[in-house]
């Protein structure tokens, strides 16, 4: 359900993005909690659509972020091998908090919630916590600590999810 796919299984469960406020085409790396580059978040701009790819530290695609450009409601979508994995949908919004759904291919729901544009927000499964997202222990202002708690949970597809609902949630707000 939510294990990684693949090669690559990274010993750490924390890992820092340092996604310094970036632009379409900026890419932005993953850190262990080692120091260690982990991934390697590619920021492409294409004509029609936004798309991100999350690479390993050999530079191979492990999952690829699009920006779906039709229907009522902003979504983006998750692929893994050339092939569907999620689609993140807002769920609704308050004052404080962006709520968020992410629909795996396989039926399973995601729950994403919690202030976003402060990177301090949750993803959860059937209300168990997958992964915490946070700047809250950190110094540096443009990095975020994804800490991946579940141990069977697919730490690319977590990340890549966190990447997806900052982006929205910027877009929301107007940032570009």
């Amino acid at each position: 359900m939510l294990q990684s796919h693949g090669e690559h299984s990274p010993r750490s469960r924390k890992y820092f993005v340092h996604d310094r406020i970036f632009g379409i085409g900026e890419d932005y790396w993953v850190d262990d909690d080692h120091g260690r580059h982990a991934f390697l978040v590619d920021g492409k701009a294409l004509r029609l659509r936004e798309t991100f790819e999350l690479k390993d530290t050999e530079r191979r695609v492990l999952i690829t972020i699009r920006k779906k450009m039709l229907g009522l409601r902003d979504a983006m979508t998750i692929e893994r091998d050339d092939a569907p994995l999620a689609t993140i949908r807002r769920k609704r919004l308050s004052l404080l908090r962006h709520h968020y759904r992410v629909e795996l291919v396989d039926g399973t729901e995601l729950d994403v919630s919690g202030k976003i544009l402060d990177r301090e927000f949750a993803v959860e499964y059937d209300g168990e916590l997958l992964a915490e997202i946070s700047r809250r222990w950190l110094t540096v202002r443009d990095t975020y600590a994804v800490n991946v708690v579940r141990e069977d949970a697919d730490p690319p597809l977590l990340i890549a999810i966190a990447v997806c609902v900052i982006r929205m949630a910027e877009r929301e707000r107007g940032d570009h």
